[in-house]
C-alpha cells in the first residue's frame, strides 16, 4: 500500500534526542587550575635559594683560589651538598687529609640531620628513589620550609621539587662562582652575612608558627645552655640530644605530639 507524500508529511515526527552533555571536567584539570607542584615549590624555594647564591659564589671562588679546578666546586655541590662542610672539605682536599678524617668531619658537622628525621615529613614521599633523594638532599633550609605550618598540606612531590630547586641553587651558584669568582670585586661586603640573615628569617617564621606552643623555643634554649655548661667540647651534638630528650619527655608526660620547630 502506497502512502502519499501529503499523508507522510502530516504525521508527527519524533522529537530529536537531546545532545549528550559533555563530560564534566574537574576544576583542577581546567585552564584555571592552580600552579603545578613544581611551580609552587619553586616559589617556596625562591627566598632561601637566593640566600644560597652569594654563599655558593664564595664557595666556588674559594675552590679555584685554593688551586683546585673549577669542576671541583660543581662536583662537591652536587654529590656532597653539605653546605658548611664543603668549605671545610676544600682545606682537607688540598691538605690530602686521610679519608677517615674526612668521614669523621662530615659526620660531626652534619650529625644534626639525624634529629631532623623526627619531624621531617618523609612519610608523604612515595617511592624508594624519592625517599632516597629526599634523605640525601635534606638541608637546614629544606627542613625549615617543609615542616612549617604552611607546609603541612604540601604533597610529597612538592617537597621533592623544593629540595631539588634548593640543590640546583647551590650547585649552580657554586659553578658560577668557580668560573666567575675572580670578577667579584674585593670591596664587596655583606656576602658573608647572607646565610646568617636567611637563618634569622627562617627562625622568626618558625617562632610565629609556634604561638600556641612557646615552651618549645624555651626547651631549645635550655638545652643549648645545658650543653654549653656540661659538654662545651661537643655542644652541638649534646644540645640536639638534650632537646630531643626534652621533647620526648614532654610528649610522654603531657600526651601531646611534639610540634614542628
Amino acid at each position: 500500500m502506497n502512502i502519499s507524500p501529503a499523508v507522510a508529511e502530516g504525521r508527527p515526527r519524533p522529537a530529536p534526542a537531546p545532545p549528550s552533555a559533555p563530560p564534566s571536567v574537574p576544576p583542577s584539570a581546567g585552564p584555571s587550575a592552580g600552579p603545578s607542584e613544581a611551580r609552587a615549590a619553586f616559589n617556596d624555594s625562591a627566598g632561601a635559594g637566593l640566600g644560597f647564591v652569594p654563599l655558593g659564589l664564595a664557595f666556588g671562588a674559594l675552590t679555584t683560589q685554593s688551586g683546585l679546578d673549577w669542576w671541583w666546586a660543581g662536583l662537591s655541590a652536587t654529590l656532597a651538598f653539605g653546605g658548611s662542610f664543603e668549605f671545610l672539605l676544600i682545606g682537607m682536599v688540598t691538605a690530602a687529609a686521610p679519608l677517615a678524617a674526612v668521614a669523621l668531619s662530615a659526620f660531626m658537622v652534619n650529625v644534626r640531620h639525624v634529629f631532623y628525621a623526627l619531624s621531617f615529613p618523609l612519610h608523604r614521599i612515595t617511592g624508594r628513589l624519592g625517599k632516597t633523594y629526599a634523605t640525601f638532599a635534606l638541608c637546614d633550609e629544606a627542613y625549615a620550609l617543609a615542616t612549617g605550618k604552611q607546609a603541612r598540606s604540601h604533597s610529597g612531590r612538592r617537597i621533592l621539587w623544593l629540595q631539588f630547586f634548593l640543590h640546583l641553587y647551590w650547585a649552580g651558584s657554586a659553578v658560577a662562582g668557580a668560573l666567575l669568582g675572580s670578577l667579584i670585586p674585593d670591596d664587596v661586603t655583606g656576602l658573608d652575612f647572607a646565610l646568617t640573615a636567611m637563618f634569622t628569617v627562617l627562625a622568626l617564621d618558625a617562632v610565629r608558627d609556634l604561638r600556641d606552643d612557646l615552651p618549645t623555643p624555651a626547651l631549645a634554649l635550655l638545652s643549648a645552655l645545658a650543653a654549653r655548661l656540661l659538654f662545651p667540647g661537643q655542644m652541638l651534638l649534646a644540645a640536639f640530644a638534650l632537646f630531643t630528650a626534652a621533647l620526648l619527655a614532654r610528649h610522654l608526660t603531657t600526651g601531646r605530639k611534639p610540634t614542628h620547630a
